[in-house]
């Protein structure tokens, strides 16, 4: 008999306008989960204002939970289960719960004090509720474990990526490219200070993302561009999918993300997926996603996030030093063709998923 499986994920998922690698993440798994492993997927994308939802949003995600029978398998996203643990608690009680967490609630960037503790909490709650929980990598995994919640109960299944053709690229050095939401977490701020530094080498950058998720700090980069004079050389593109992010990823020499932290980082798979070498932060997982060729060289550059310094000398060791730019496009080349794919990501959560509906129900402690 086929398995039947309820995911709820937020109501953005789909919106071409809100991309995000928690969205990617979550359409490719029902899709692979349905076309590989014959679950039988009921989606249910949830309008609000996740994690801190109105009561409107309540109510929906209280009424999808209760609609399903009792013992039924269910993977609820964390940015909708995370923060509302007086919901997901007494649904554990008598369905049984997955929560896929991307990215803990208060690990996000430039959250007030009292507000990442409260959802630190929340989430807390709603995660020892759940009988299993999946993350994106073994350094979110860590972190998980950090904070008190039992290994057993956590499940890694990294994301995959698609095969891809490899970028032309620009003139090999000074075609830039950030795929990621401009929020203060995703740093672009310190990028376009780095790159004001090196205003005298030819360089172009193109941020690709959504601009409305923090509208303050996009005003700011705004300001900061023309503070810089560097308006005709950085282009806000906002978000971009399909033909017109592949267009950008194959004119990109160098993909960068200086993330503040990251559960893994998608974009640098997708950068290397195209054979473009990557720029990136030490932050949380991203060491791990960017890997080794199998030779173990690097396909990229790593410094430590927040370190204005090392940026800009890391940015100076691209731009300037030819064979060093060889090296890491051949890494990245070589690396291209070892990515894992969604399959692989598929089969891990299938895994967690069969092994929880075939379990007898019971509250977590």
């Amino acid at each position: 008999m086929t398995a039947r499986l309820c995911v709820v994920l937020p109501g953005d998922v789909a919106d071409p306008s809100a991309p995000s690698g928690g969205n990617v993440y979550g359409l490719r798994v029902c899709q692979e989960l349905a076309a590989a492993h014959g679950w039988d997927v009921r989606r249910a994308d949830l309008d609000g204002t996740w994690p801190r939802p109105g009561p409107a949003a309540r109510a929906r995600l209280t009424g999808t939970l209760a609609a399903l029978p009792d013992g039924a398998t269910v993977l609820v996203d964390g940015l909708v289960a995370g923060g509302v643990p007086k919901i997901m608690e007494p649904a554990a009680r008598r369905l049984r719960l997955a929560v896929l967490v991307h990215l803990p609630l208060a690990d996000e960037t430039g959250l007030e004090p009292a507000l990442a503790a409260e959802l630190a909490t929340r989430e807390q709650a709603t995660l020892r509720a759940a009988h299993a929980v999946v993350v994106t990598s073994p350094a979110a995994a860590r972190a998980l474990r950090g904070r008190g919640l039992p290994a057993e109960r956590i499940h890694v299944a990294a994301p995959g990526v698609d095969p891809a053709p490899l970028a032309a690229g620009t003139d090999g050095a000074h075609g830039l490219l950030c795929v990621a939401s401009l929020t203060p977490r995703k740093g672009q701020d310190l990028l376009l200070d780095a790159l004001a530094e090196l205003a005298d080498r030819p360089w172009t950058l193109v941020c690709a993302g959504p601009l409305h998720r923090a509208p303050t700090y996009v005003e700011a980069l705004r300001a900061t561009l023309d503070r810089h004079g560097l308006t005709e050389r950085v282009l806000l593109a906002g978000p971009l999918g399909g033909a017109a992010l592949q267009a950008r990823y194959d004119a990109a020499d160098l993909a960068v993300l200086v993330s503040w932290t990251e559960t893994y980082g998608m974009v640098v798979t997708e950068a290397l997926a195209r054979g473009i070498p990557v720029l990136a932060t030490r932050a949380g997982a991203l060491p791990d996603t960017l890997g080794h060729a199998p030779d173990g060289s690097r396909p990229g550059l790593l410094v430590p996030p927040g370190d204005a310094t090392e940026l800009v000398a890391a940015l100076r060791r691209w731009f300037d030093d030819a064979t060093l730019r060889y090296r890491l496009r051949t890494a990245a080349h070589a690396r291209r063709v070892i990515l894992p794919g969604w399959e692989q990501t598929a089969r891990s959560v299938h895994q967690v998923l069969d092994r929880l509906r075939r379990t007898p129900l019971e509250p977590p402690c």
